[in-house]
């Protein structure tokens, strides 16, 4: 099932299950506990982030590539940062270029998985009990704050207001292919940037999951953005950050499209 977020033509902000061709059934209830289909059609207006987070937990440095091209050793264990609630934005919805003053803002195409039910000290080979779904995920990254004005926290560079697009649906595991072999890429106006498969994480799902839970409580709604591979804009030659007017979509094999305009922030 593809669940989505979305105001209706009536201007309505409903849930509901993905029916394609611009339609959606409408879910009743809470999607993290009891909610039927209501049998309910109605048409989609604009689609929201699939999912409001209570937590965003990120990993850096999770794809081989991606370690390989910024020469850090790969890491014994996941890497984790956070990023704020209030960065997230939906599908269509402008990154917007902060006029805070970061001049070297880049893309991240990412794997996002929800948690769906409260998780602590998980063992790897339960963690798919506690996955409610999949979506894409954009970790946009102003690497001037990231890597020098912030002294290398990473998680203000990370987590200016929209900063963190969403989308466009949540897909349950039951109609996702193996997410540990998904071809995952960003298009920028039109060009590919990264080109790479799930399958070249270093922690792949369930590792993640178990690991994060330790000693740290995963509550439902919380959404894990499972690390990039190799292509962002900082390790080019030249280096390549996102201005006005660009176009950015993250595509990933089983889930979809999410498409971005960037703006600057007036």
């Amino acid at each position: 099932m593809k669940i989505v977020r979305f105001i209706s033509e009536k201007g309505i902000e409903l849930t509901g299950k993905h029916l394609g061709g611009g339609d959606a059934e409408v879910i009743e209830g809470e999607i993290f506990g009891a909610y039927r289909l209501t049998g309910r059609r109605e048409r989609i207006g604009r689609l929201l982030a699939p999912v409001c987070p209570v937590n965003i937990l990120a990993v850096g440095l999770n794809y081989r590539c991606h370690a390989d091209e910024t020469g850090i050793r790969y890491p014994e264990r996941p890497v984790l940062f956070l990023k704020s609630i209030s960065s997230v934005i939906g599908p269509e919805e402008p990154i917007l270029l902060p006029a805070a003053g970061p001049e070297q803002v880049d893309y991240e195409a990412e794997l996002a998985l929800v948690i769906g039910r409260k998780a602590k000290n998980i063992p790897r080979e339960k963690a798919g009990e506690y996955i409610f779904g999949y979506t894409c995920a954009n970790d946009v990254s102003a690497r001037d704050w990231q890597n020098e004005l912030q002294k290398k926290q990473w998680s203000r560079g990370k987590s200016f207001d929209t900063f963190c697009p969403l989308g466009p649906w949540i897909v349950t595991p039951e109609e996702m292919p193996d997410p540990n072999n998904l071809i995952i890429r960003t298009i920028l106006n039109g060009q590919v940037m990264q080109d790479s498969n799930t399958k070249e994480m270093i922690f792949d799902i369930p590792a993640l999951v178990s690991d994060l839970s330790r000693s740290l409580t995963l509550l439902p709604g919380t959404v894990i953005l499972t690390g990039t591979p190799s292509g962002v804009g900082f390790t080019r030659k030249p280096p390549v950050f996102l201005k006005d007017g660009d176009v950015v979509t993250i595509d990933i094999q089983g889930i979809g499209q999410l498409t971005n305009r960037v703006q600057l922030e007036r």
